[in-house]
C-alpha cells in the first residue's frame, strides 16, 4: 500500500476543503455497496480507496454534483412497493369473511339495554 499526500490529490481538486467533501461523497458510496471501486482494494478502508481514486484521476468534483438517479429510481420503486403493499391489506380486509357478523347501530342499542 503506497502512502497517499495530501498534495498529490490536490493535482485534482481545488483546495484541501474540496478534497474532504469528494472523498467522504466517494468513501460513501463505496463502503455502503453503492458504487464499485475503481482501483484495486487491497484490504483497504473506503476513505483511502476514496484516495487513491482521486490521486489517480478517476474521481474529481463533479462528484458533488451529480445526481443520485439511482437512488432516486430505487427509492420510487420502494414507494410504490409499500403503496401496493397498504392497497392489498386495505382491500384485503374490507373483504367480508363467511364469520363476520355486520354490526348495525341499532344492534349496538339492544346489547346495551340488555345489560
Amino acid at each position: 500500500m503506497a502512502r497517499i499526500t495530501v498534495e498529490d490529490c490536490l493535482d485534482h481538486v481545488d483546495n484541501r476543503f474540496e478534497l474532504v467533501m469528494v472523498g467522504t461523497k466517494r468513501a460513501r458510496q463505496i463502503a455502503t455497496g453503492g458504487k464499485d471501486p475503481m482501483v484495486p482494494e487491497e484490504n483497504d478502508k473506503p476513505t483511502v480507496i476514496a484516495l487513491r481514486e482521486i490521486e489517480e484521476g478517476f474521481i474529481g468534483p463533479s462528484i458533488l454534483t451529480e445526481k443520485e438517479e439511482d437512488d432516486y429510481e430505487e427509492m420510487v420503486d420502494d414507494i410504490a412497493a409499500i403503496e401496493a403493499s397498504l392497497a392489498g391489506g386495505l382491500v384485503e380486509e374490507s373483504i367480508p369473511q363467511e364469520n363476520d357478523v355486520e354490526i348495525t347501530p341499532a344492534a349496538m342499542n339492544l346489547e346495551e339495554d340488555s345489560e
